[in-house]
C-alpha cells in the first residue's frame, strides 16, 4: 500500500495497531476519532462486535458540560468528552479498558481524552 495522503498513513498505522489491540468483555477497547471540528469516542467489545458506550462533542448533553472556551476542536472539549465517556462506563460497571488511538499520534486532543478518562477513574 503506497502512502499518498495523510489518511493512507493513518490507515497503515491503524492496521498495525489493531493487529495487537483487542477488546474483550472484561477489557473493552476505547477508540478515538478526531475530525477538524469534533471528537468522537466509543467503547467496543470486539468479541461480540457490540458498542458498549459512546460520547462525542456533537451530542447536546456533552456540549452542555463544555467550559466557556471549550469546543469539539480543542483540548478543553476533548477533556470534557474523555470525562463523559469515563462516567458512562463507570455507570455500566466497566473500569478497565484498552486504549486505541486509531492511527492518530498520541498528543494534543487524543492525549487529552486519555488523560481525562484516567483522571475520572478508568484504568489503562
Amino acid at each position: 500500500m503506497k502512502i499518498k495522503t495523510k489518511e493512507d498513513r493513518r490507515d497503515r498505522i491503524k492496521h498495525r495497531l489493531r493487529k495487537r489491540i483487542r477488546g474483550s468483555e472484561q477489557r473493552p477497547r476505547l477508540t478515538v476519532y478526531r475530525s477538524v471540528a469534533h471528537i468522537y469516542v466509543q467503547v467496543v467489545d470486539d468479541m461480540t462486535g457490540r458498542t458498549i458506550a459512546s460520547a462525542s462533542s456533537v451530542e447536546p448533553s456533552v456540549k452542555g458540560t463544555f467550559a466557556k472556551q471549550a469546543k469539539g476542536g480543542n483540548v478543553a472539549g476533548a477533556q470534557a468528552v474523555g470525562k463523559t465517556i469515563a462516567q458512562r462506563l463507570m455507570e455500566k460497571g466497566v473500569k478497565r479498558i484498552v486504549f486505541d488511538r486509531n492511527g492518530f499520534l498520541y498528543h494534543g486532543r487524543i492525549k487529552a481524552v486519555a488523560d481525562a478518562a484516567r483522571e475520572a477513574g478508568l484504568e489503562f
